[in-house]
């Protein structure tokens, strides 16, 4: 199973991919780790970011995207790029998108700590939450 974390932060998409094959993780290298909508209220540039993410997810072929949920109200609510954001990945074709709250990842991720030290995995640290988000999606399953 191919599984793509992503955390969304202001109007970046944040990537990483992650295998989970007969109880073993891996991480394959992925050409793009971050991805921008920029003027998100031009509709070419929405079709482009969408076009981006098909091949993208295509490509890898990735069978699952998981998005670190965001509030949508309240002091630490998610802008409104960045819903426009998760709902291009609702949107991508032959790839089921799941939100992973953040109570749930945790309880995940108690019953199923990591095994390595997230510096020994390879990835920057700005992909830690999509890492993260993916680990848990793939332990719970």
């Amino acid at each position: 199973m191919r599984v793509c974390g992503v955390e969304i932060k202001s109007n970046e998409a944040i990537f990483v991919l992650m295998d989970m094959d007969d109880g073993l993780v891996g991480l394959p290298d992925c050409r793009t780790v971050r991805l921008q909508l920029t003027k998100d209220n031009v509709q070419e540039q929405i079709q482009k970011f969408h076009f981006t993410l098909q091949k993208l997810m295509t490509d890898y072929k990735v069978q699952h995207i998981v998005i670190k949920e965001r509030p949508q109200k309240g002091k630490f609510a998610g802008a409104a790029v960045g819903f426009k954001i998760e709902t291009v990945l609702q949107l991508l074709d032959n790839v089921q998108t799941h939100i992973l709250n953040g109570t749930e990842q945790k309880e995940i991720l108690k019953r199923n700590p990591l095994a390595v030290d997230y510096a020994d995995t390879g990835l920057k640290g700005f992909q830690q939450n999509a890492f993260m988000t993916a680990y848990a999606f793939v332990m719970k399953r």
